[in-house]
């Protein structure tokens, strides 16, 4: 997670740009989309052996994309009040009850698809 100094100068950034205005749950939530989406498009045509290649060749500008979604998440959850650490906490046990390591351990079937 980003500690809460980084926090608070991502949160000076946009304040000294006054770019809070922007900012909204619909707009926060639609930029993280197009983010995720340019760092899916490093690998978009790619086959499944070219992979580890492009994230080795490419890891910089990689980073950079993963980096532009925290950014966004960071402001999206502190707009919001969401504790980011405690949520991510949260759905990890809630993913531990429907995903059971005996039945879903080497499947990538959905947890209502699980028998």
């Amino acid at each position: 997670m980003i500690s809460p100094n980084l926090v608070q100068r991502l949160l000076d950034f946009r304040a000294e740009r006054d770019w809070e205005q922007f900012h909204n749950l619909r707009t926060l939530s639609t930029s993280i989309v197009l983010e995720t989406a340019e760092l899916a498009e490093f690998t978009q045509w790619a086959s499944d052996s070219e992979i580890a290649e492009i994230a080795r060749s490419r890891r910089a500008e990689i980073a950079h994309e993963i980096a532009d979604i925290a950014i966004l998440l960071s402001y999206l959850s502190h707009d919001l009040s969401i504790d980011l650490e405690m949520a991510v906490s949260e759905k990890l046990q809630l993913n531990a009850v429907r995903y059971p390591v005996a039945k879903s351990k080497g499947t990538v079937k959905k947890y209502d698809q699980l028998e």
